[in-house]
C-alpha cells in the first residue's frame, strides 16, 4: 500500500517503480526531476540492468529535457545510496565482460556529466566506489549527517577506480588527496569528505541529504534556465582554456543570451517589483 500511494503521488507506474534506475519527474515542484536507484535489496549495487536502465533515463533526459531545471540523482530508499559495483554479478563475468561492462558504465557517467542542467548527487547512505564515481559525475553532491562510508576502496580489491574515480577525484581535490583517498582506499564520514571538499553540502541532523538537494534543486529551477544552463557550459570548460580564450568563451554565451525572453522578462520583473516567471525562452 506504501508504494502504492508513493507511486501515486510522484505519478509512477508500477512498471516505472519495479525499475532498478527510473526517472521521477516532482509533481509538485516544477522543473526538478529525479533519478532513483531502485535495487534496495542489494544496497543498490551497480548490475548490469541497473547500468542499462540508468543510460535509458539519461538518455531520455538529453534527449528531451527542456522542461528539466535540476535533476537529483538520489536513492529510493532511506538511508541508502550505492554500495558500487555487484561483486556477486561480476564473479559470474568473464574479463572481457568486465571490460564491456566498465566500458558502459564510463559511457554513461560521461552521459550524466554532460547534461546540460545543473545536476544534484544526495548520498543518504554509503557511496562506495562506482557509487561514488556516479556522484562526482553530478555537478554538486550533498551527504546526510550521518553517513560513514564515502570513498573508493578499490586498490582493496585489487583494483583502481575504473569509472573516472581516478580522473574525477584528482579534478575536484587535487592530486595530492585524490591520491589519499584512492591509495589507502579509507572510507570517509560525511563531515570528513565535506572538509576535504569530497562533498560541497550536509545535512542537517535529522534531515536526508534528499532534502537538502531539493532545497538546492528548488533555488536552482527558480532561475533562468537557458542562463543556468548556459554557466554551467562554460564553467565546464574552464579548466580546458587558457583564461583570454574561456573570457572569450564567457562573453559569447553572454551574448546569446541578451535577446532571450526570459532576459526581458527579468527586466520587466524588476521594473514592477515582482519575482520573474522564466519559461527557458
Amino acid at each position: 500500500m506504501f508504494k502504492l500511494k508513493r507511486m501515486q503521488w510522484l505519478g509512477l507506474s508500477a512498471r516505472a517503480y519495479s525499475r532498478q534506475a527510473f526517472l521521477e519527474p516532482l509533481s509538485t515542484r516544477p522543473g526538478i526531476t529525479c533519478l532513483s536507484l531502485n535495487r534496495p535489496e542489494a544496497k543498490n549495487a551497480i548490475s548490469t540492468t541497473l547500468l542499462n536502465e540508468l543510460r535509458e533515463s539519461l538518455e531520455s533526459v538529453h534527449s528531451d529535457g527542456s522542461s528539466v531545471r535540476a535533476l537529483i540523482l538520489r536513492s529510493s530508499t532511506p538511508g541508502s545510496f550505492c554500495a558500487g559495483a555487484d561483486l556477486a554479478e561480476r564473479r559470474t563475468m568473464s574479463d572481457a565482460q568486465v571490460g564491456d561492462f566498465l566500458t558502459s558504465l564510463r559511457r554513461v557517467l560521461g552521459l550524466l556529466e554532460s547534461l546540460p542542467m545543473p545536476t544534484i548527487c544526495a548520498i543518504d547512505g554509503p557511496a562506495l566506489g562506482g557509487g561514488l564515481e556516479m556522484g562526482l559525475a553530478c555537478d554538486l553532491r550533498v551527504a546526510a549527517f550521518g553517513v560513514e562510508k564515502i570513498g573508493l576502496p578499490e586498490t582493496g580489491l585489487g583494483i583502481i577506480p575504473g569509472a573516472g574515480g581516478t580522473q574525477r577525484a584528482a579534478r575536484l581535490l587535487g592530486q595530492s588527496k585524490a591520491k589519499d583517498l584512492i591509495f589507502t582506499g579509507r572510507l570517509l564520514t560525511a563531515k570528513e569528505a565535506h572538509e576535504c571538499g569530497l562533498v560541497d553540502y550536509i545535512s542537517d541532523p535529522g534531515s536526508s541529504a534528499f532534502d537538502k538537494a531539493l532545497w538546492l534543486a528548488e533555488m536552482m529551477a527558480r532561475n533562468a534556465p537557458l542562463a543556468v544552463r548556459a554557466a554551467k557550459h562554460v564553467i565546464s570548460r574552464s579548466e580546458d582554456l587558457p583564461l583570454e580564450t574561456g573570457l572569450d568563451f564567457e562573453r559569447a554565451a553572454y551574448n546569446l543570451l541578451i535577446p532571450s525572453r526570459d532576459r526581458v522578462e527579468a527586466l520587466e520583473a524588476f521594473k514592477q517589483k515582482r519575482r520573474p516567471v522564466f519559461k527557458g525562452e
